[in-house]
């Protein structure tokens, strides 16, 4: 089969490789649609300890299933399946209690096990037993199912800030994820939504679902604009997803009195650590969290949201590469002129 390996820093070439074999309690996933993450962008360019050279990467990506173990139950060939990117080793305590993001093995598809950025892709029996796959709806393409996947992750956000109808809504950083983040703020029933970013075409993008406020940070006040649209009040919860210090230090000083802050996008290693005024937490008893990866049940009910069209995540693809091109689409990826981009055509 044809395979995106990538073999060191900043090193990804196509090759040739066996299609892998599937054991009893396996299956061999038939991939339809792989889209890219930053977090795909970040291994290419600087590694990650969880990820071996040579290795096949990519963690969103749905298609059919081309062959089942005989011990496996549930699935057949043919099945349109999503898979999801965190998988619980399911036997410690954080997995057992349904907090398998933060399970401290912290397996991964794209990771320690091979991605989606080849024709077929391995499920291997940790991820049958335990991990993120859903079927997809008839109404849900391939490219929409790969999506669930981030998607899932703002669920996911959504659950560490206690989300509850009324509340407003900042999210900072209108990427495809912030513009995911945004669209849940309408389907949760946000009182106020709004969004900040600095570059053009995403401010422009964002227009697209229709926030209450949308902020130029390169000539706009944020903290002043923030204040005049709460009614000097704050902002009831605030995403940073992008990742900046500056855009965390903003946050901490715009949250309202028991507010909550989720510190969405993590920071590069070598970002510099956040000036945090504790008295802006400490007087306004207000609530900062961290959000990363989802859960199955997660994954499996961004597919759901997908599916009611609650959630427009085709609007926010904006190139397609078949799998040959790898190379351009990761470069496309990273431009700021560009929203989601998938690889959708497999074939060699």
């Amino acid at each position: 089969m044809l395979a995106a390996v990538v073999t060191g820093l900043q090193t990804m070439v196509m090759q040739e490789v066996p299609v892998p074999e599937i054991d009893a309690e396996s299956i061999l996933l038939k991939v339809e649609a792989c889209s890219i993450c930053g977090s795909d962008i970040r291994i290419l360019a600087s590694g990650n300890p969880r990820v071996r050279y040579p290795a096949v990467i990519g963690h969103e990506m749905a298609g059919s299933i081309a062959a089942v173990g005989k011990q496996v139950r549930g699935f057949a060939i043919g099945d349109r399946i999503a898979i999801g990117a965190d998988v619980p080793c399911g036997v410690c305590d954080w997995c057992r209690n349904d907090q398998g993001n933060c399970c401290d093995t912290n397996y991964a598809m794209g990771y320690q096990f091979a991605g989606g950025f080849a024709e077929y892709c391995l499920l291997n029996p940790v991820v049958v037993k335990y991990g993120p796959i859903a079927p997809v709806p008839a109404s849900v393409t391939a490219e929409e199912a790969a999506l669930a996947e981030p998607l899932a992750c703002c669920l996911n956000g959504y659950e560490r800030v206690f989300f509850s109808p009324g509340k407003s809504v900042l999210i900072i950083g209108a990427g495809p994820v912030g513009l995911m983040l945004l669209q849940l703020a309408r389907s949760f029933k946000a009182s106020v939504r709004a969004v900040a970013d600095v570059e053009p075409f995403r401010l422009a993008y964002a227009k697209k679902f229709s926030p209450d406020f949308i902020f130029d940070s390169r000539t706009t006040d944020l903290i002043a604009a923030g204040q005049a649209a709460t009614n000097g009040k704050g902002f009831d919860v605030i995403f940073t997803a992008c990742a900046v210090p500056e855009v965390q230090e903003q946050a901490l000083r715009l949250v309202a009195k028991r507010g909550c802050v989720n510190l969405f996008g993590g920071l590069a290693k070598n970002s510099r650590p956040i000036a945090v005024i504790s008295n802006d937490i400490h007087y306004r008893e207000a609530y900062v969290t961290g959000s990363h990866g989802s859960l199955p049940r997660q994954h499996k009910q961004a597919l759901d949201l997908i599916a009611r069209r609650e959630i427009d995540v085709a609007s926010l693809i904006t190139h397609r590469f078949p799998l040959a091109d790898i190379q351009e689409a990761f470069q496309t990826a990273q431009q700021k002129t560009s929203m989601k981009v998938v690889i959708s055509d497999m074939k060699q």
